[in-house]
């Protein structure tokens, strides 16, 4: 069982737009939402479920909107949460912001697309590409005798249409890595955690069947490729797009699909292995009282020394009082950002093994100002390009399609920074 009806609210609680598709719920049930999310929020209680009576309201929030399904009996919540993100994501690739403003600006349609994402409660099509052969922009500017619906919607590979054909058949593929760290004061790793994802750039003619092989620990155990010569990774939470067949890879490990036109995002993993930080922060701080704060910090990069970070934003948290700010960096650039209260020092290129210096120097008041809260932490951006902290690599791509062109597959890997924050003592 899944949604009786989805709603669209602002900011206040009232309802922009609506689609009831079963009529087993009073559409008049969803003036209880508002009066219900707020006293939970009063008492510190905030559900993503909410009920009143028999009816259920399963909720999201996302920019002024509220996004709200409401159900009756026991409905399966995490299809209706999927779907509720899934319909952001496509009113997204619509109207490129979503908000109180595109919604009133696009009735019509909003609308239709209500219609063709969910039938009778049950999500149908959300692939946005798909949707966009059909439901446009200028949805009245259609002539009634040509509209049909594509043969996408009815074929078994929906995400893709047929007689896609290229001068240059090519795949690109990026495999990218965000690093999320979390140091303490004493230098001790709290939090390290990889979260990777695969994109695939696709134009390939046809139909064609893509398969993926990647250094996995459990496939190389399962062929008796496991040793020390082959270094593997264990892949956790992998989540897949809708075109990848889960049966196979769930038997023996083959990433087997057809996959869609353009880009698209193939699959994600996480991996919670104690990373070694690959820009390691240290900082002095020292408060001269009623007068000035000096800020040393050093950066070093400890990842390989023929890898390059490019882009690497340093952001040092200084007092809110401070003023009359001078720098000196050993590489890069230092600026300050009143309205942030922190230092950026901004180093283009930094290569691995490298160690530099920056120092800063601030005024402060004659009354100095009272610290009520911690000092915040040193937050870093970086891109490392070549590299994965993990060692993931592809192996293989096979494009087989009945034609039997050549087509080339391109792979790029990149890290980057995640939420990688340093605390300060």
């Amino acid at each position: 069982m899944s949604a009786s009806a989805v709603f669209i609210l602002d900011v206040k609680g009232k309802p922009l737009i609506s689609r009831n598709y079963k009529g087993d719920v009073a559409m008049s049930e969803i003036e209880n939402f508002m009066p219900l999310l707020m006293q939970r929020e009063e008492e510190g209680a905030l559900a993503p479920l909410l009920s009143h009576g028999r009816v259920h309201f399963l909720w999201i929030k996302h920019s002024n909107l509220y996004l709200v399904a409401t159900t009756l009996k026991n409905a399966n919540a995490s299809l209706v949460y999927s779907f509720l993100y899934k319909t952001v994501e496509v009113f997204s690739e619509y109207f490129k912001e979503l908000e109180e403003e595109s919604i009133r600006d696009n009735f019509v349609i909003v609308y239709e697309l209500l219609d063709e994402l969910m039938d009778f409660g049950f999500p149908q099509t959300t692939d946005s590409k798909i949707l966009q052969e059909y439901i446009t922009q200028q949805g009245n500017k259609l002539e009634t005798g040509k509209s049909r619906v594509p043969p996408t919607v009815t074929n078994a590979v929906s995400w893709r249409s047929e007689g896609i054909k290229y001068k240059k058949n090519e795949v690109f593929i990026d495999v990218i890595e965000s690093v999320n760290l979390l140091v303490n004061a004493n230098g001790s790793v709290l939090l390290s955690e990889i979260v990777g994802t695969i994109k695939l750039k696709v134009f390939l003619s046809g139909m064609p069947e893509l398969r993926l092989g990647l250094n996995d620990r459990v496939l190389f155990e399962l062929t008796g490729l496991s040793g020390s010569k082959n270094k593997s990774v264990e892949l956790e939470d992998v989540k897949f797009h809708q075109c990848v067949r889960l049966s196979r890879f769930d038997n023996d490990r083959t990433i087997s699909f057809i996959p869609p036109d353009g880009d698209f995002e193939l699959m994600s993993y996480r991996l919670s292995t104690q990373v070694k930080p690959l820009i390691w922060i240290e900082s002095v701080i020292e408060k001269f009282s009623h007068s000035r704060v000096e800020i040393m910090v050093k950066a070093k990069g400890q990842f390989k020394k023929q890898s390059v970070a490019n882009g690497v934003e340093i952001s040092v948290p200084v007092p809110s009082d401070a003023d009359s700010p001078r720098f000196k960096t050993s590489v890069g650039s230092a600026k300050y950002v009143p309205e942030k209260n922190v230092v950026i020092w901004s180093i283009k290129s930094f290569p691995g093994g490298k160690e530099y210096l920056m120092r800063a120097h601030f005024g402060l008041p004659s009354v100095e100002k009272e610290e009520v809260e911690g000092r915040p932490p040193i937050g870093v951006k970086f891109e490392i390009p070549y590299f994965t902290v993990s060692g993931i690599q592809v192996r293989y791509m096979k494009i087989i399609e009945k034609s039997g062109y050549q087509a080339l597959p391109w792979v790029r890997y990149i890290t980057q920074s995640g939420d990688y924050q340093l605390r300060t003592s």
